[in-house]
């Protein structure tokens, strides 16, 4: 199939708009990794001390409190969920809300995995947010703050309560580092290295709260917790388990890469840069789809569209007009044809959306690339009508 189309002169530096792991920092090489401790036990002095850096640098770019623990867990940032669900809830009733994928995840675990019965589910469709403001202080509230494959974030943190009495339990893998989290609000936060600040995947980061310790240590589930998932035992946290004790072997070649990323993210500015950079890619999108009749915002709320994963529908009348698996087959169209163009890689919404597009607008992704880009979905919507057209 050949259609012709006249194609954009600029190119984006980097085609890189994946989601996760999405792009390494600016000016990252391979020799940001050459003081890692390769070939060391992770509980050496000098394995230690890389786990206990990267645990430093990670409070003091995120201003988190100092009564806040830190960790290291296995399984990305569903591996941190998972331990927290499975070793802390119980005591109270728990409202989850959902509005995307993990979101359902989190749900589907505390029901027919836990099966616990005090449970309370608060439930929007892609692109909308629940009522937050129902949720329970008194209750243990799970909750995603930026909805990775729904494009939609919580706008801030004024619903939760300051004298709740439950837990809140926050999902914050693809907000941590790109939005201002308000720390004393959230009890449990968990997130990877894998988004915001482009590292490397199989790590997962847990913050805990004094209330959220007290929880561990007072709390024994009624049902096995496997050892990868056990923070606490004998009414206490395990020993070292905020000073770099990990449960498992991290591989020291990823901490080396956190680190790298971390002490970028100070050299530019900290997190209000992070902050920044994330918020002007979403501005050059949203200036792009005020111009642009063929596509719109999956979140048509501007108060809650994320600044890091954009989600976008093909709003032209024919193509919405579609069943969802032309649809699909529409976008596939689209995204491969972006990727044999080599400007633009892994940009397809997630397989459990609404079909359509997501671009990763994290930190490490250059506005100059993200402005680049946009000329070239025009250019890939024309192409996949062209190509519906002879087919």
């Amino acid at each position: 199939m050949s259609t012709n189309l006249p194609k954009p002169q600029k190119r984006p530096a980097r085609p890189c708009f994946s989601s996760g792991p999405s792009a390494k920092r600016p000016g990252w090489q391979p020799r940001a990794l050459a003081n890692a401790v390769l070939g060391r036990s992770h509980r050496s002095a000098a394995g230690k001390q890389k786990i206990r850096e990267v645990l430093s640098l990670t409070r003091d770019v995120l201003g988190i409190p100092d009564d806040y623990g830190i960790a290291i867990v296995p399984g990305s940032d569903t591996g941190a969920m998972e331990m927290v669900l499975w070793s802390m809830l119980g005591p109270r009733g728990i409202d989850v809300l959902s509005w995307e994928s993990f979101g359902a995840e989190w749900l589907n675990d505390v029901i027919r995995e836990l099966r616990l019965d005090d449970v309370r589910s608060f439930t929007a469709p892609y692109g909308a947010l629940p009522a937050l403001g129902e949720a329970d202080p008194a209750r243990d509230i799970v909750f995603t703050w930026n909805g990775t494959t729904s494009g939609v974030r919580v706008p801030d943190g004024g619903w939760i309560a300051d004298d709740r009495t439950g837990l809140t339990i926050c999902d914050a893998t693809s907000a941590a580092f790109g939005m201002d989290l308000p720390w004393r609000k959230l009890d449990v936060i968990t997130w990877s290295w894998q988004k915001v600040l482009g590292g490397e995947g199989g790590h997962g980061v847990l913050v805990l709260s004094p209330r959220a310790v007290e929880r561990l240590e007072s709390h024994v589930p009624p049902w096995p917790v496997p050892k990868v998932f056990r923070m606490a035992g004998n009414g206490r946290i395990v020993p070292g388990f905020f000073e770099g004790d990990t449960i498992n072997t991290p591989s020291l070649l990823v901490i080396e890469d956190a680190i790298d990323g971390l002490k970028w993210a100070q050299s530019i500015g900290g997190l209000p840069e992070l902050v920044r950079r994330c918020e002007a890619n979403l501005e050059t999108v949203t200036e792009w789809v005020g111009r642009t009749d063929w596509v719109e915002f999956l979140a048509d709320d501007p108060a809650i569209r994320s600044c890091t994963a954009i989600c976008l529908r093909i709003a032209d009348p024919a193509i919405a007009a579609l069943g969802s698996d032309e649809q699909a087959a529409f976008v596939r169209l689209m995204v491969s044809a972006l990727e044999q163009e080599g400007v633009a890689y892994d940009v397809a919404s997630y397989r459990e959306a609404p079909p359509g597009l997501r671009l990763w607008s994290g930190a490490t992704v250059e506005n100059d690339d993200m402005a680049a880009v946009l000329p070239w979905l025009d250019w890939a919507f024309r192409h996949a009508i062209a190509g519906r057209a002879l087919s």
